[in-house]
This record gives C-alpha cells, structure tokens and sequence, in this order.
C-alpha cells in the first residue's frame, strides 16, 4: 500500500468526521450510552474491519470506544484508513 501525502491526508481527513490525526495514525472516541452499547458498536467495527481485511485497535472503555487505523505493514496512513473510517463514521 501507498502512503498518502500530507495533502491527500488533509483532504481525507476532511470526509471522515469525528476523526483526527495523531502522528501516523487517525483516531476517532464514541460514546454510547452505556458498557453493552460500546461492546455492540465494537462488535459492528470488528465485522467491517474484517470485510476490509484492515483492522483497527480498539480499546473499549464503560461506554466509550476509541478506535486508531493506521497501515503499520506501510507504516502510516494509507487510503485504506480513510476509507474504513469512513464506514465506520456511517455506523453513528
């Protein structure tokens, strides 16, 4: 996979609301109202994350899921970030 330019990630980063770039990686906090919620919404990430063969980390608080893609086989953000990200945004 490519590496995308600072300008292509700009723009990218633009199309996915909610998340924000950290370093190498882009990184996006829900919430949902309670533990079950949090586990549902990681549940459907984890099935499209498997659909795209491109998996995020996830960490899952009592309520809340922060997600991080990043391409570490590229070793950073690639279009296959973005365009997970963006389905991912269309779950909320």
């Amino acid at each position: 996979m490519t590496l995308l330019t600072e300008d292509e990630i700009a723009g990218r980063l633009g199309q996915v609301p909610g998340w924000a770039r950290q370093g190498s990686s882009i990184v996006s906090t829900v919430t949902q109202s309670d533990f079950r919620g949090a586990f549902l919404f990681a549940g459907a990430v984890a099935y499209l994350a498997e659909q795209a063969n491109h998996h995020p980390d996830i960490l899952i608080e009592w309520n809340k899921v922060t997600l991080t893609l990043s391409t570490h086989s590229a070793g950073g953000l690639t279009a296959a970030d973005f365009d997970l990200a963006a389905k991912i945004s269309a779950l909320s």
